[in-house]
């Protein structure tokens, strides 16, 4: 089956700066976690795979078409949900406004966008605030509204940079839940909480200094295992154990 999004080669970075260089990666229908200490390159990456920051070098695909412009970017765009860590919003928006907005952005059909908004919005149970102000609503509840707008229209490539920042445990499950009803799309959940990992994903990538130290299933990280390492969890130590080089890149 084709890929939803393939990196070949990509290099980038800002100015002479180079954050991720020669970096292959093909992106399937499933849950990909990406892990990875800050100034790893994650958010470089996603914001890359978004289109945000075309790449200095090599070749993305998104659903099988090149991104090598401005305007094939802007052709990508609308099979893209992206939540970056910190996200942009008028806050005199409702939180319907902001989600329908973030509908148009994508091109969803009008008849459908009405529709669309509701079901994002209350897949992040929030259908009972949908009216009210983005101003006026908690750090959480920011965050469940970004998710919303991420989702809305059921992207085919969907990117969450650090979604659970905020949530608290309860919020958290329910994201979880949210995550594994989304099918038919690739999504990339990049994350410092491996238990979010262990939860939903089925592949994960364990990145460091722009390059992918680790690939494999949660599983496979788990048994990467080694003693000695420091984490309170067969997933926590193989993911410590590949930061410090004993891991196998598949």
């Amino acid at each position: 089956m084709e890929p939803v999004a393939s990196l070949s080669g990509i290099t980038q970075g800002y100015g002479r700066h180079q954050v991720i260089t020669g970096l292959d990666w093909d992106l399937g229908v499933g849950v990909h976690g990406l892990l990875g200490p800050n100034g790893a390159g994650k958010t470089t990456l996603l914001r890359t795979l978004a289109t945000v920051a075309p790449p200095q070098e090599g070749t993305l695909e998104i659903c099988g078409r090149r991104v090598h412009s401005e305007r094939s970017a802007r052709a990508a765009r609308p099979m893209i949900g992206y939540l970056p860590q910190e996200f942009g919003y008028y806050p005199s928006f409702s939180v319907y406004d902001f989600v329908r907005y973030s509908a148009w952005l994508r091109g969803v059909p009008d008849g459908e966008a009405h529709g669309a908004t509701g079901k994002a919005i209350a897949s992040v149970l929030l259908d009972g605030r949908a009216q009210a102000r983005m101003k006026s609503l908690s750090g959480g509840m920011l965050r469940r509204a970004g998710i919303a707008a991420a989702i809305v229209g059921s992207p085919r490539l969907l990117l969450l940079d650090e979604p659970t920042v905020g949530l608290d445990p309860e919020q958290r499950l329910q994201f979880r839940e949210l995550i594994r009803s989304l099918t038919g799309s690739a999504i990339v959940l990049s994350t410092h909480l491996v238990e979010d990992v262990a939860a939903v994903c089925d592949q994960v990538v364990v990145m460091q200094s722009g390059r992918f130290l680790f690939r494999g299933t949660p599983e496979a990280l788990a048994g990467n295992s080694r003693s000695g390492v420091a984490g309170d969890s067969p997933l926590e130590r193989g993911y410590m154990a590949a930061l410090s080089g004993q891991g196998v890149l598949s």
